[in-house]
């Protein structure tokens, strides 16, 4: 019997290999999506699908009785995502037919941040204190009577990506903040969410769990640590794995984890928790998704521990128990590429050629084209991933190719009719 399974948005690296890895096994795999991102697929990934549903995101409902019906009429065995922005669309497609899934009446809290912030502080995770403001003059007002203390962190409710998050240091910052977190972000043109968060400014090392969870039982896969920008814009430009803590503090972010984890309903399925350690240990858990994690992290793991996270991901899909022990005990970090200042790209030299050590190398930009700085990860140019046996072997190289490659970017005019931030 031919298994078949609907993936909700087939574009992206992840979505990619879970596509290509099916396949491989010998199932069917369906894509739905929109009309506008479906011409954007190329033909090496049109090829592997053996049908496509184009609908409506930014039509929830319809959206959800269109995937029902085309599930029932195609016969298909499991339905999941890779992609932020339908992960509560999913929980509610499985609830309808049946199928493993997280909790629809919490999946929301996996998407909406400050749903998520109530999800949090009713389950007892630690998470920083966050208000929701309605308004810029709100925001000034309570900047300046003091209600907010600086530095704090203003981010978009429904954003993902880093896009629209800036952290606040003075007052004179506020517009431009309000602005970034109104700004579009989304991937299905839906209306951004008036509001904004409001979140207090946590220090300490940034990392991220990639965890597994079947019927409600969660395996840890591995703990990444994050490189991220300074200043008002917080962008990740290396991801490192797998990361080690000492036991203590690796207990202290399982254990939050685990119950953000079961705070968003997260019940089949893999999960991306952002959380920063402090000096002292103490994990502060700021975001969760229920997803696979992007940027790469999935060939991390693959490359680093030998567990295949695409199967994975089928498999917990379709109710059956993932193969998660690591088969490898190495190293992989991935660097990504950021233009110095908004403009032209000119040129790009010294980019590292794949091989052994080098498994990855991504270009999302060419010369020619409109860039801007680091922002938000939509507007990183590329990446490259290194593997090896260990940290000390791999990180130095990869900080050695990263030293050799060359951006030049030329000065546009503001106007320029090009310009775009989706690179």
């Amino acid at each position: 019997m031919t298994t078949r399974v609907l993936l909700l948005e087939a574009g992206g690296p992840e979505s990619g290999a879970i596509v290509q890895t099916a396949v491989r096994s010998g199932y069917r795999v369906h894509a739905a999506t929109t009309s506008a991102i479906h011409a954007t697929y190329d033909a090496e990934l049109k090829a592997l699908l053996s049908g496509c549903l184009l609908t409506d995101f930014d039509r929830p409902d319809q959206t959800l009785r269109d995937i029902v019906a085309y599930v029932r009429n195609q016969d298909i065995n499991a339905v999941f995502t890779t992609n932020e922005y339908l992960t509560e669309l999913l929980a509610h497609v499985c609830a309808d037919l049946g199928l493993p899934g997280n909790d629809p009446a919490l999946a929301a809290a996996a998407r909406d941040k400050a749903a998520m912030y109530r999800a949090f502080t009713a389950a007892g995770v630690t998470t920083p204190y966050s208000r929701l403001v309605s308004s810029e003059d709100e925001l000034r007002a309570l900047c300046a009577a003091g209600a907010i203390a600086f530095p704090c962190v203003i981010k978009p409710v429904d954003g993902a990506g880093s896009a629209g998050v800036t952290v606040l240091t003075n007052l004179a910052q506020v517009p431009a903040a309000w602005r970034a977190a109104h700004a579009p972000h989304g991937m299905y043109g839906t209306p951004c969410d008036a509001n904004v968060l409001v979140q207090d400014y946590v220090a300490g090392t940034e990392y991220s769990i990639e965890s597994m969870t079947r019927h409600g039982i969660t395996t840890h896969l591995c703990i990444t640590e994050k490189a991220v920008t300074r200043g008002a814009y917080r962008v990740e430009t290396g991801h490192s794995l797998p990361a080690a803590l000492p036991p203590v503090a690796e207990q202290n972010v399982h254990h939050e984890v685990e119950k953000a984890i079961a705070a968003v309903g997260i019940r089949n399925g893999a999960s991306h928790t952002e959380v920063i350690v402090g000096t002292d240990g103490r994990c502060t858990v700021i975001e969760i998704g229920a997803r696979i994690g992007a940027g790469q992290i999935g060939f991390l793991i693959q490359h680093a521990l030998g567990i295949d996270p695409w199967a994975a991901c089928l498999d917990t899909a379709m109710g059956r128990a993932a193969d998660l022990t690591p088969t490898s005990n190495g190293y992989a970090t991935v660097r990504f590429l950021t233009s110095p200042r908004r403009g032209r790209i000119a040129a790009m030299t010294g980019l590292p050629e794949r091989g052994p050590r080098v498994p990855i190398v991504r270009l999302r930009a060419e010369t020619g084209q409109v860039v801007y700085g680091a922002q938000r990860n939509a507007t990183r140019l590329g990446s490259f991933v290194v593997v090896g046996p260990n940290r000390d072997t791999v990180s130095p190289y990869a900080d050695h190719l990263l030293a050799q490659i060359r951006i030049e970017v030329e000065p546009v005019e503001p106007t320029d009719s090009h310009a775009t931030q989706g690179v």
